[in-house]
C-alpha cells in the first residue's frame, strides 16, 4: 500500500510543476478569448442613423445626376466638334465649287473660239490658252463629264433635245451642247446633251 500511496501522493516539488503547466494553458486561452471578443466587435456593423442614410442616398443620387449631366455634355461637345468640322469642310467645298463654276463660261468661250477659228496662228494661241485652262482646272480637282456615246444618266446629264434615230441606241447621247464638270465626286455643272430615242 505504501507503494500505491507514494505513487498517488504528490511531492511538494512536483506540485509547482503541475501548476506551472496549467498556467501557460490559461495564458494561451486568454489571448484567444480577447481576440474573439475584438473580432466579434469588428464583425458587428455599425448602425447608421436613418438621417445619415437618407443624406448618403441623396448625395449618391446627386452625384449620379451630375455624372450623367457631365457625360451628356461631353457627348454633345463631341458631336458639335464633328458637326463644325464637317460644316467647315462643306463650306470650303462650296466656295471652291462656286469659284470654279464662275470660270466655266470662259472655258466655253475658249472652246468655241478653237472650233470656229480658221486662222492657223490665232487658233494655235487660243488652243494653248485652252490647254492651260484645262491644266488649271485639273489641278483644282475638276474633271470633265463624258457625254457623247454614253447612255443618258440624270445624275450627270441634262437632256435639252431629243431625236428619233434608228442608228443610235435607246437613251444614247448623240451630241453635247455644253460640257459638264465635276469637282471631286460632286457635279458642279451638268452636261447639256441631246438624247436619241
Amino acid at each position: 500500500m505504501n507503494n500505491k500511496d507514494n505513487m498517488t501522493q504528490e511531492t511538494p516539488e512536483q506540485q509547482p510543476d503541475v501548476q506551472e503547466a496549467q498556467k501557460p494553458q490559461e495564458e494561451q486561452t486568454a489571448p484567444e478569448a480577447e481576440t474573439g471578443e475584438t473580432s466579434e466587435n469588428q464583425e458587428k456593423p455599425e448602425k447608421v442613423k436613418p438621417k445619415t442614410k437618407a443624406k448618403i442616398d441623396e448625395l449618391e443620387k446627386k452625384l449620379a445626376e451630375a455624372n450623367d449631366k457631365y457625360m451628356r455634355m461631353l457627348a454633345e461637345y463631341d458631336n458639335y466638334r464633328r458637326r463644325s468640322q464637317k460644316e467647315r469642310e462643306n463650306i470650303y467645298a462650296d466656295v471652291r465649287a462656286d469659284t470654279v463654276t464662275k470660270f466655266l463660261p470662259v472655258y466655253d468661250n475658249l472652246a468655241r473660239a478653237v472650233q470656229n477659228e480658221t486662222d492657223g496662228e490665232t487658233r494655235k494661241g487660243v488652243e494653248a490658252i485652252l490647254t492651260q485652262f484645262k491644266t488649271l482646272l485639273t489641278g483644282l480637282g475638276v474633271t470633265e463629264i463624258e457625254a457623247v456615246g454614253k447612255k443618258f444618266d440624270p445624275t450627270y446629264h441634262e437632256a435639252l433635245l431629243h431625236i428619233e434615230d434608228e442608228k443610235y441606241g435607246e437613251g444614247e447621247i448623240v451630241m453635247e451642247l455644253e460640257k459638264g464638270f465635276m469637282l471631286g465626286d460632286r457635279v458642279i455643272r451638268f452636261a447639256k446633251v441631246q438624247v436619241a430615242n
